[in-house]
This record gives C-alpha cells, structure tokens and sequence, in this order.
C-alpha cells in the first residue's frame, strides 16, 4: 500500500559523485515515472563548482541516456527536468550556506519540507549537518527536516558513538535516515512477509524444529581498485557488521504487534541485542577468516581467466603485507527462547566460485529412518542473483521398493510483468515518506558495532598465519572448524542438493 509523498525539496549533496550519477538521479527519474511524485516537488542538486541550471540539467539527460539505454518516455522525462535545480556550494565559501539557505527560501520554487541526502565522504556528515543548523535549515518548527546518512556510520563502536553524538547537537532521532541499501532490497523486505504471511512457516521457526541457519553474501568479484577502503575495513566490517547481521535480524526476530516501522524496528533492535556475544577466548571455534590466493573466475560463456591475489594487489598499490580478511565466518546463538541452542553460521566473502546471497534453514532429522539415513528438509530463500524460495522435501521413488529421493520445489518471486525496482528508488522513497522502517535506527548500529569490534580487536592481536584460498573456488575446508555439528556443510543455494565436505 503505497503512501502520499508531501511536497517537499530532495537536496542532494554530492551530486556530481558516481552514486549519484548511477543510482540517485536515475532513481528518481524512475520514481517520477511511477508517479510518486507531487507535481510541487523539486531536486536541488549540490556541487562544488559553478554551473548554470541549462548545463546541470544537460548533466542529467547524460545520466539518463547512459542508465537507460532503450530509451525513455519523454513526456516524463521533460516534467522530471523541470524539478532540477543546481546550487554551487565551494567548500572554500565561509557564507556558502548561508547562500544555500537564501536559494532554498524561495518558496515559490522550492517546497519548504527539506530532504537532505549526503552522498559525501564520512568525515564531512557531521560538518554539513552542523553548518545547516547554524543557518536555521534543520528546524522543524514550521516544516518538516530529514538527513540521510550514507554508510558506513562509524568504523567500530567508539566512532559510531561519536558521530551520534555530533549529529544529535542538531538533530532528532528521528529527522536522521541511516541508509543501509540491502534492506531496499524486495527479497530482503520478503523475508520478513514469508515468515509472517504464512502460517504453514511459523509454527517450525524455532529450535524444535529447525537444525541451524545459513546466511550467505559470496561474491565473484575482488577487491578491485578499493585496496585502500578494503585493506582498512575488511570483509567483517563491510558486509558483516551491517548487511548480513540486518538480514540475520529479519530472519529471527519476534513477530511484530504490527507493521508500522516502529514496531518493526523494535523487534529488530531486541534480536540484535540479543545474539550472544563471540567467545573471544575461543575465536577458532567460532570464527574464521581467509584471503584469497591467485586463481581464475568464471566469467561467463564457459571462460575463465586468471586473477591476481589478495596480496598481490595490495602489492601493486604499495602495500607489502596485510591480514585483512576477504572471507569471514562467524558462528552465532541467539539467547531467546525461539533459538535456544540454534547455531547461525553468517559468511561473506569475495573471489568465490559464485557469487550469491541467501539464506538457508535446516530443519531437523526426519522422525523416519530410511537405509540407514534420516532426511533433513531445506527451505532457501535466495536475494540474488536470482530472487526465488526453494525448498527440499523427501518422496517416494515410484516402483516396488521403499525408498525416497529429494525433490526441489522452487518458486520464483520476481514474476513476469513485475516492477523491477532498485533499493535506492525504495529508500528514497521512504525518506521523502517519511516511513524509517527500512533505515537503521542508533541502537541497531550500536549493537551491531558491540557484535564485531571484539572480533577485530581479536584478529588485529591474533598472529596465525591468514588462510588463503584459491580465487574462484568453494569454502575452504578448514572454514567447517566452526560447526556445531558433523553432519553440517556449507550450503550453495543456485544449486540445489549442495555440495558436502
């Protein structure tokens, strides 16, 4: 059920960055499209340089014409124009914002309820948020004032703190979005509808029934020209710590009284705070990281070709040494009474033979033995490549002996003549709605930060040698140090029957 987006002026700071010329402003060219839009809404686009609003607007028709290479209607397209707005803001310009706040006054041509989204570098959030408040562009006394905040929020608990406290001298709660794109992702938003929309689902969504729990962001890619940004973060901290432990959180949480986003919100931030911390006095039985060696990846059409090392490339950028992780496993419990003793077993990773992101449930032994085995069922909820719910169930092998073999039921969510939408279109969305169920709120980063930073603090002292892997290959085999059980292996959800150790 869609909601009404109030009049309001979408000020896009870093305009003329790479995320906004591939996701933001064709994004809201989409958006318009679908008719989201009151005619009253505006774009202003924030850039250092000077430029005329005829050049900014030529910008954008370049934009467009390389996202959409079929082409597109042109009736949108000249009412979509006519929303932007260009503004120069020199970083140099000691009055630049209040020259900003005199543009924007203009209520004839901009709407006076102000989205304000900071496609910039991390150590200027704080900054331009304090300098819109000093010039009276964060009050809310008459109209409404959001601020999205692109990731990462913080590099571990300390400065996630810090930035909070910075933004919060300016800010309310509730006027600041923390993006995290995974969650405007349809499959990602589904998991929580599967569980909840389906009665025949959550009477097993607990630890009688359910063996333990998979999920998976593997990637073909490597670090590519990110050396810097990676060797400094790492696979944990880039994918952990926000994308997978927000999956890990829709998967397990309670049920909500209801669906508004504060309620959501709540159960999310009460599973968070609720996975047992990693025994660091025990870190190998719990978790486990790797960088990848030299190899060859597929590449499609039966190809492959031959890729440099993790260190390799560090190497080439001026770096000699790292033990920086590019495949990380973690082991969790949850202390709740749903989940009591079930094991989730979260990893990412990069230069894998796939790449593809999931999760997979392991129900429990069948109550039947069968030639000596008892079958256990498998439901997958796959986020992509493909968008798709596959599950595994056991039936009987026609013919005079008893005997059964696995069948896949596999259903695929994205159907023909379905929106193919991009989670930033969805954010954006929700920010000019004002709905923040899809953001993170503070104490979903703060636990989040809780969860990881020991497991850093216990690498960065740890001095094993790093285990390497070959670049496009499977898990490694010593990763299965972290399970529970023998009997348990690394799931590879496109596919089906897996592959075991």
């Amino acid at each position: 059920m869609s909601k009404q987006v109030n009049p309001c002026t979408f000020v896009l700071f870093g305009a003329s960055g790479n995320l906004s010329r591939i996701k933001l402003i064709p994004g809201l060219f989409r958006l318009d499209a679908a008719g989201r839009f009151p005619a009253e809404m505006k774009i202003l686009s924030i850039g250092r340089g000077e430029m005329s609003r005829e050049a900014w607007q030529a910008e954008i028709k370049g934009m467009l014409d390389a996202k959409f290479k079929n082409g597109y209607d042109q009736e949108v397209y000249q009412r979509f124009i006519a929303r932007n707005f260009y503004h120069a803001n020199p970083p140099t310009d000691p009055d630049a914002f209040s020259k900003l706040k005199n543009a924007l006054s203009d209520e004839k041509v901009f709407p006076q309820n102000l989205a304000y989204f900071l496609s910039v570098r991390p150590t200027d959030f704080a900054t331009i948020v304090q300098q819109l408040h000093q010039v009276g562009l964060t009050d809310e006394s008459k109209y409404w004032r959001r601020v999205l905040i692109e990731k990462p929020f913080g590099t571990n608990l300390q400065t996630a703190q810090a930035l909070q406290a910075e933004l919060t001298k300016y800010l309310k709660e509730s006027q600041i979005y923390r993006i995290d794109h995974y969650l405007g992702k349809s499959a990602i938003q589904n998991i929580m509808l599967t569980r909840f929309t389906n009665a025949v689902f959550e009477p097993l969504w607990n630890h009688h029934h359910i063996d333990h729990v998979q999920i998976t962001n593997n990637e073909t890619l490597g670090v590519g020209d990110r050396t810097t940004f990676y060797n400094a973060t790492g696979a944990l901290r880039d994918m952990f710590q926000s994308h997978l432990l927000q999956t890990m959180a829709l998967v397990a949480m309670e049920k909500p009284k209801d669906f508004t986003p504060e309620s959501i919100r709540a159960e999310k931030i009460n599973l968070l705070k609720s996975i047992r911390p990693v025994d660091v006095n025990h870190l190998h039985k719990n978790v486990f990281r790797a960088q990848y060696a030299g190899g060859r990846v597929d590449v499609g059409d039966g190809h492959s070709e031959k890729v440099l090392s993790y260190l390799e490339e560090l190497k080439r950028d001026g770096v000699d040494s790292s033990k920086t992780e590019t495949y990380a496993a973690v082991k969790l419990f949850v202390d709740n009474e749903r989940w009591k003793g079930v094991p989730f077993y979260v990893r990412t990773a990069k230069r894998m033979h796939e790449g593809n992101t999931a999760i997979a449930i392991r129900f429990k032994k069948s109550p039947i033995e069968l030639n000596g085995q008892q079958q256990q069922n498998w439901l997958i909820i796959n986020i992509q490549p493909r968008e798709c719910i596959k599950m595994e169930v056991q039936s009987k092998i026609p013919g005079l002996d008893i005997a059964t073999r696995t069948l896949s039921i596999d259903a695929p969510q994205r159907q023909q003549g379905d929106e193919s939408i991009d989670s930033y279109e969805t954010l954006l969305l929700n920010l000019m709605e004002g709905d923040p169920s899809q953001y993170l709120h503070i104490d979903e980063v703060l636990a989040q930060w809780r969860l990881v930073d020991p497991i850093v603090e216990a690498w960065a002292k740890d001095d094993t040698p790093v285990h390497q892997y070959p670049a496009g290959s499977r898990d490694p085999l010593e990763s299965k140090v972290i399970f529970e059980g023998q009997d348990q292996f690394w799931r590879y959800s496109i596919e089906l029957g897996g592959d075991k150790f």
